[in-house]
């Protein structure tokens, strides 16, 4: 198969290729910093294999979308951050990356204080060090909504629920943490070196008001601690 890349060049395969791998053959370089990629105009995760003619761009933290994945990654290392023994047990929501970094909704019937963030922010930064490889996997409908009620997480059952009858249902899973989600993400958690958990704030499930109010955590995350601390300075002056 023929690969056209960003820059016109043409690389020729005589086998199906995932983009991590595709990335790998350029360089290795580019591989440890590759956060998501682009075949044929769409996001598409690292993992995803490419077995025809395509054109293919390896995102970076520096591509808008590549930080999304970046960021998408660090959302749920905060959520398996706040599952852990030290902090007490909560229910998961949402948690997109946005402009500025991420967030993630959580459920807890005691509410969230200061405290707990640098608590959860300090579980993240072992998280990164332990450099857990991330896995994507799907489960049929009825055997993904029967996984989420016995882990007594109704959220994501109502959001499998609420998704198309012939929708692919997606989950990642580093160490033990496995969520819902449609990706894309980093192929490891290393590549989070800077984290800061920035703000709480109140939020009603899906945005309505007749909804309960859920626990926002905003976040920002970094390859390098010199950019987080920028940001920082930044958002101070």
């Amino acid at each position: 198969m023929k690969i056209t890349l960003k820059d016109g060049s043409v690389k020729e395969y005589e086998h199906s290729m995932s983009v991590i791998d595709i990335a790998k053959d350029l360089s290795e370089g580019l591989a440890r910093v590759a956060t998501s990629g682009r075949v044929n105009g769409e996001l598409v995760d690292l993992r995803t294999v490419v077995d025809s003619d395509s054109e293919v761009e390896i995102l970076t933290f520096d591509n808008e979308e590549g930080k999304g994945a970046f960021f998408h990654t660090t959302s749920h290392i905060m959520a398996q951050a706040s599952q852990e023994n030290s902090i007490r047990r909560q229910k998961l929501a949402i948690g997109p990356s946005i402009e500025n970094g991420f967030y993630y909704d959580l459920d807890r019937e005691t509410p969230f204080v200061a405290e707990d963030l640098e608590k959860i922010e300090k579980e993240m930064k072992k998280i990164v060090k332990e450099d857990l490889e991330i896995t994507r996997f799907t489960k049929p409908r009825d055997e993904a909504i029967a996984y989420f009620k016995e882990k007594d997480e109704p959220y994501k059952v109502e959001l499998i629920e609420d998704l198309p009858e012939d929708a692919e249902i997606s989950f990642y899973q580093q160490g033990e943490f496995v969520d819902l989600c449609a990706g894309p993400h980093l192929m490891t958690t290393k590549p989070v070196k800077a984290i800061k958990l920035t703000s709480l704030a109140g939020a009603y499930w899906r945005g309505n008001e007749k909804n309960k109010m859920l626990t926002r955590i905003y976040g920002i995350s970094y390859p390098k601690k010199a950019q987080l601390d920028e940001y920082l300075t930044m958002l101070e002056e």
